[in-house]
């Protein structure tokens, strides 16, 4: 090949590569007509293009946009709907705002290949459904702009695509209420630790919304009423819009009726069963509305073979199942309650002891088999195993039904009214975990009809029947806080007592006693829990008792004064009226003149009346001495008008 051969194919190479550049510069560079674009340059020669469309008349999303394009605005147009894949060819875009225009609809592929974008604003238009779904083609997506729409809900299925989000802007819409499952995606709720990092804060606008104050929301306002937490809230000032009695109570003065936070109590927190057997967990849970009841592993993977029932309003129980239990069957398990007011969940854990191999059950004289029946013999583990020694030991053919179950515990469950279930969220709340181990009752068993009387704050009266064994057989009672081996208590007493004093004891706690008996097999020890009185309740009800007689013996005596001083009263007048009778008719006597005899010496002249006479005389009425009559002789009378 000759030389100016090859000089003219690298010319021609070059004016393709030439023609190629140009032509691509000229596409990145291109705008659409209705719109402005700005490119922002940087003294090295990079930099970043933003592209604002804001004619009025235009009615389609523009499809030219250059590609390098990191912010496009889109805002006072006369667009109604974003169409399919309208950007997927935009794979640089940081901040997409389509805002204030007539949008109605978005497709669910509206926004498809957005794989960086950061920002999405569609506040100011029309939207009544957003395509949550799409939120999973955006994994960077942080901001989420949906102010001044037609949203009338927010459904349970968008919260897993909400869970990136740390700015969430629903204000100004037509919603009256959010899922209790959005709201755990937020701390204090996902169990999260709050932690005062300002990068971990999430920013919520949901004011200006028609809400209906119920236990839906019950989370919410609790958000609202909280002084320091991770959740932003842009109004702090949220009001109720129904029902009617909360209509425009601020949330942090809204007080919700009907909902309290679930709260479950176990059985037991830790079980230790032989190899191969059978085992019953159950919990209770009390809460309202009604909550639901699951179980977990402690991998988090649910347990099925379970049986709930719920007697009354907010109580339910569940039980789970585990048949034939083997090492791999030993852990935790979590009993979960849920309602939208709240979570909550209890623990229990299960140990497996010893090792099971079957052996053939022994002959009969006349050739048959011994009675029909599971055989087990539990060996210690060989090793450096820290497994507890089981002795060999035949377990009869074990047959339960979970039906048989559920209607003896049924049995024993209360109704209660919603007031109660609050009251007995407190202390009385924690007799619902009494202790439910099975009670065999066997005649064979030394010690019968173990319970426990008279508990109060600090003491209680432990009784039992001594079955086989003699009074004075020596019998030790053991007995320490529930689950707290390290500080047992022991005492000596005989089986003839049939009681014994426990004191010493803390109040509100649950304790543990169990009787040995010397020679009795290990395990085989009857025990029962019990719970001491509050003793802060009963100083509670003291103190009340004795404000309530400091204010009520006062008055009581005052009474007493007040009837007293009235019937002294009444004597008094009684005496006063005899004695003013008596003292107020004064006795008056009168004089006359003495009858004149020719014999008498003119010496005295007046003469003293009865006394019986002088007082006919003041009666008269001519009684004074101008009404007498001069004697007409030496023998008249005086004569009177009366």
């Amino acid at each position: 090949m000759s030389f100016w051969g090859v000089s003219g194919d690298i010319m021609s190479g070059l004016l393709c590569l030439h023609v190629f550049v140009c032509c691509f510069s000229t596409a990145l560079s291109f705008c659409p007509s209705q719109c402005t674009c700005v490119f922002h340059g940087r003294a090295d020669g990079t930099g970043t293009r933003s592209v604002l469309c804001n004619d009025p008349d235009m009615s389609d999303i523009p499809v030219n946009v250059p590609v390098d394009t990191i912010k496009l605005r889109i805002e006072k147009t006369a667009v109604r709907r974003v169409p399919t894949e309208a950007f997927y060819y935009l794979v640089e875009l940081r901040y997409l705002w389509i805002t204030y225009n007539s949008i109605t609809s978005v497709d669910a592929g509206s926004f498809y290949n957005l794989k960086v974008l950061h920002e999405l604003r569609l506040d100011g238009n029309m939207i009544s459904v957003f395509p949550w779904e799409s939120l999973k083609e955006m994994p960077r997506l942080r901001t989420l702009d949906l102010h001044n729409n037609r949203l009338s809900a927010v459904p349970t299925e968008a919260t897993p695509y909400l869970l990136n989000i740390t700015y969430l802007d629903i204000s100004s819409n037509k919603l009256t209420t959010l899922s209790s499952d959005l709201m755990d995606i937020w701390p204090p709720f996902n169990g999260v630790p709050v932690s005062s990092n300002a990068s971990q804060k999430v920013v919520l606008g949901l004011q200006d919304n028609p809400w209906f104050c119920d236990c839906k929301i019950s989370k919410l306002i609790e958000i609202s009423k909280m002084a320091d937490t991770p959740v932003v809230l842009m109004d702090l000032f949220l009001t109720c819009a129904a029902p009617e009695h909360l209509a425009g109570v601020l949330f942090q003065r809204a007080e919700l009726e009907n909902c309290v936070k679930p709260s479950v109590m176990t059985s037991a927190t830790k079980i230790m069963s032989p190899l191969g057997s059978n085992v019953l967990l159950r919990c209770d849970a009390t809460g309202s509305p009604t909550p639901k009841l699951y179980w977990t592993k402690s991998d988090g993977s649910p347990v099925n073979n379970t049986v709930q029932e719920s007697p009354g309003e907010g109580i339910k129980w569940s039980i789970m199942s585990l048949h034939g239990i083997q090492y791999k069957d030993a852990g935790n398990y979590s009993c979960k309650a849920k309602n939208v007011a709240g979570t909550a969940e209890a623990t229990i854990s299960l140990s497996v002891a010893g090792t099971v191999s079957t052996t053939t059950p022994p002959l009969r004289p006349g050739g048959g088999t011994g009675p029909t029946g599971q055989f087990m013999t539990l060996t210690p583990p060989t090793g450096n195993s820290k497994s507890p020694f089981m002795m060999t030991t035949v377990f009869p053919r074990l047959s339960t039904t979970l039906s048989a179950v559920q209607r003896q515990l049924s049995s024993v469950s209360s109704k209660g009214s919603l007031k109660q279930i609050k009251n007995q969220q407190g202390g009385n709340g924690k007799k619902l975990a009494a202790d439910e181990k099975s009670k065999k009752n066997d005649v064979s068993r030394p010690i019968k009809d173990l319970q426990i009387m008279e508990e109060t704050a600090d003491s209680a009266v432990l009784l039992w029947t001594a079955g086989g064994l003699l009074n004075d057989a020596p019998l030790t009672v053991v007995y320490s806080p529930y689950g707290d081996d390290d500080t047992k208590r022991t005492m000596e007493t005989s089986a003839g007592s049939g009681k014994v004093l426990l004191d010493g004891l803390s109040p509100g706690m649950r304790y543990s006693v169990c009787l040995v008996a010397k020679g009795s097999p290990a395990g085989k020890d009857p025990c029962i829990d019990f719970y001491t009185e509050d003793g802060e309740q009963n100083q509670l009800f003291f103190i009340i008792s004795g404000i309530a007689c400091a204010l009520v013996l006062p008055l009581i005596a005052l009474l007493i004064y007040k009837i007293l001083a009235l019937y002294c009263k009444g004597q008094n007048t009684a005496l006063n009226e005899d004695e003013l009778q008596k003292e107020s008719y004064v006795k008056f006597e009168t004089i006359s003149m003495k009858q004149r005899t020719l014999n008498s010496h003119p010496t005295e002249l007046w003469a003293r009346r009865p006394t019986n006479e002088s007082e006919r005389l003041l009666l008269c009425s001519r009684s004074s001495i101008d009404s007498q009559m001069t004697y007409k002789s030496d023998g008249s009378r005086s004569e009177y008008l009366c």
